[in-house]
């Protein structure tokens, strides 16, 4: 079901509603108030009769002429009986032979009102109101007048009102179910349009955004949201896109140095020592691939949400000294030194703690000016702990900062063309980070020192956040 229709047929059903509520109140009202004029004429018909006793109206006169009040009737239905108490009636103008159940009459002396009018139902299911009053006459003798109208007429008004209102709901139903959903489709065109708007949008247009001129309020705040994805998805779309093409890049030459290692073994017979050299180079490079493939497949799982953490406490001058010695060697090929200051406790996964740290101590060994220093420093905080990595070297112009931690992104491809960089380690570093809810910084001064800075948040600042 569209939302025009479903809107249409609920704004329709809560109208008729309404509609109906008020017609229930009118059919109740004028009911009420029929059988209110109803008890006025019953009550006043008695009323009458008992002043007219009541003046000394001789009771002979009552027999001589019934048809009389017959006359006074006016209702051929309605009843009007005297008779003195005890005794059979005077005068009995009853033609329909209802049997008016016993009631106590009104005391002689005592007002008629309408709270002693009866209601009584006729076996035709016709509503008849009736009052009985006692009146003394001249004699001490007591008669009781008895009145009863029958509400005829007044029930068939009620019927043919009760019809009305049920044809005026169904007529006001399917007038505003018809109306409404004129008005709901014309006020939900900017929807459409703006549906029109999203089915021209692809990937090759990732650019495009919805517009918000004559978009209403409740609309823009969607628009904008969705605007919003949009760039991130672009975004997301044009990395994804140079990732792609960084990938096949960096695969091929890897891969197309084998191949030229295999044909130009295969050009001619060759001895077994250079087979050996070939093997040898083959493998160096299958390792790269082979590294390559790892670090792309560990960015794939830190993207994973659902990628679980170890987080144990660890001791940062440990794992500082540690990694000092592993490095120890490679940094005296091209005579650096490594130290190591600061202390404390890291709440952190050991194992992607050390990768992340050993990457930026193997960019530093490898950008880093030769017979330069290596700093690993430890800063405990109040929100956590920060970890910098300082070497010295050409500094990293500001354009190129920001690029650092993209895949395959060198800031000096000509040093790393070759090598056994891939490129994904800064990445990598990222990465853990964010899966650790922290942060990976860099800075580089015009003196060439270039700083990385880890950021740890402690458990009180992540439950905070």
């Amino acid at each position: 079901m569209s939302l025009t229709l479903r809107a249409t047929l609920l704004f329709a059903l809560i109208a008729s509603l309404v509609v109906s509520a008020v017609g229930f109140y009118l059919y109740y009202s004028m009911g009420k108030e029929l059988v209110r004029r109803a008890d006025y004429q019953v009550s006043g018909r008695v009323q009458y009769f008992h002043h007219l006793l009541a003046d000394e109206f001789p009771l002979s006169q009552l027999t001589r002429n019934p048809g009389l009040f017959e006359n006074m009737l006016g209702n051929e239905r309605d009843i009007l009986t005297f008779s003195l108490t005890g005794q059979a009636p005077l005068i009995n103008v009853n033609p329909s032979r209802l049997v008016i159940p016993p009631v106590a009459p009104v005391p002689d002396g005592q007002p008629l009102t309408l709270q002693t009018v009866h209601a009584l139902s006729a076996p035709d299911g016709t509503p008849v109101r009736f009052a009985r009053a006692a009146v003394k006459i001249q004699d001490g003798r007591t008669v009781e007048i008895t009145a009863a109208h029958f509400m005829t007429e007044e029930s068939r008004l009620l019927e043919t009102f009760r019809w009305e209102i049920i044809g005026a709901v169904l007529f006001a139903y399917l007038l505003i179910a018809a109306l409404g959903y004129l008005v709901i489709r014309r006020g939900l065109r900017p929807l459409r349009n703006m549906a029109r708007e999203a089915t021209q949008i692809h990937p090759a247009s990732l650019s495009t955004r919805l517009s918000t001129d004559k978009a209403p309020q409740e609309l823009q705040q969607l628009i904008l949201s969705f605007n919003d994805m949009l760039e991130r998805l672009a975004e997301g779309y044009q990395r994804l896109t140079q990732f792609s093409a960084d990938l096949a890049h960096e695969i091929r030459t890897p891969v197309g140095a084998l191949m030229g290692h295999c044909q130009v073994a295969l050009y001619q017979p060759r001895t077994v020592e250079e087979y050996e050299t070939l093997l040898a180079n083959n493998m160096e490079e299958l390792e790269r691939i082979s590294r390559m493939v790892e670090n792309i497949l560990f960015l794939a799982r830190a993207s994973d949400a659902r990628s679980v953490l170890t987080i144990t406490s660890i001791d940062v001058s440990s794992e500082i000294t540690r990694i000092q010695e592993y490095f120890e060697g490679l940094a005296e090929e091209r005579e650096m030194t490594l130290h190591g200051a600061g202390r404390g406790i890291l709440q952190a996964d050991a194992i992607l703690f050390q990768r992340a740290l050993s990457n930026l101590v193997a960019n530093a060994v490898r950008y880093g000016r030769e017979g330069s220093e290596i700093v690993l420093r430890a800063e405990p905080h109040n929100k956590g702990m920060n970890i910098h990595v300082i070497s010295q070297g050409d500094p990293i112009p500001a354009d190129k900062l920001g690029k650092l931690f993209d895949r395959f992104y060198r800031a000096d491809a000509s040093r790393s063309e070759g090598g056994s960089s891939s490129g994904l380690g800064l990445s990598i570093v990222q990465a853990i980070m964010a899966l650790h809810q922290g942060s990976v910084s860099v800075e580089s001064s015009a003196q060439g020192e270039t700083r990385f800075t880890l950021s740890f948040p402690s458990a009180d600042h992540k439950l905070s956040q």
